[in-house]
């Protein structure tokens, strides 16, 4: 499970810089684009999150499960 939370910290990293990044790029030119391709990287760091909560929940039920036996 460890190398799915690697992945899931840096896809939520890169995301997320990449949101704020053309966020301020939309604040600085006043521009639609970026601010559309803000909201669209944000929305997909807020899926890996989620995503990412769910395996690690999921993980310890099935490590709670194993111990059961």
């Amino acid at each position: 499970m460890k190398p799915l939370y690697w992945v899931a910290i840096t896809l939520l990293g890169l995301t997320s810089l990449s949101s704020a990044i053309f966020y301020l790029l939309h604040l600085a030119t006043n521009e639609p684009v970026p601010l559309a391709r803000a909201r669209a990287l944000y929305r997909w760091a807020v899926v890996v999150l989620l995503a990412s909560f769910n395996a690690y929940i999921y993980g310890m039920v099935i490590d709670g499960l194993r111990g059961v036996r």
